[in-house]
C-alpha cells in the first residue's frame, strides 16, 4: 500500500519526537513564567520614589546607622550649600 511506513519511524523518529515535545513544553513553561514575572508588582520597591528630599534621605541613613555623625554633618553642610560633594 502506498504511503504506509514499513517499519514505522524507527528509533531516530522517536528520539526527534521526544526532543521536540520536551522543547515545546519548556517553551510553554518559560512563557508562563515570563508573563507572571512581568505582571507582578512586588519586584518594585515601595518606598523608593524619585521626589524625595536629599536631606531626608541623609537623615534616614544617619538614623539607620549607615553613616556616622561626622559624615552626616559634612554631607548636610554640602547639601545646604548647594555644592556637589567630592567623590573619593
Amino acid at each position: 500500500m502506498m504511503g504506509w511506513y514499513q517499519d514505522g519511524v524507527g528509533w531516530g523518529g522517536w528520539i526527534v519526537m521526544t526532543l521536540v515535545m520536551v522543547a515545546f513544553w519548556a517553551l510553554v513553561v518559560f512563557a508562563v513564567v515570563a508573563i507572571f514575572r512581568g505582571t507582578s508588582s512586588s519586584s518594585r520597591p515601595a518606598d523608593r520614589s524619585t521626589d524625595r528630599d536629599p536631606m531626608q534621605i541623609l537623615e534616614e541613613r544617619f538614623a539607620r546607622g549607615e553613616i556616622d555623625a561626622g559624615e552626616f554633618r559634612t554631607r548636610a553642610d554640602v547639601l545646604r550649600a548647594g555644592a556637589r560633594p567630592v567623590t573619593r
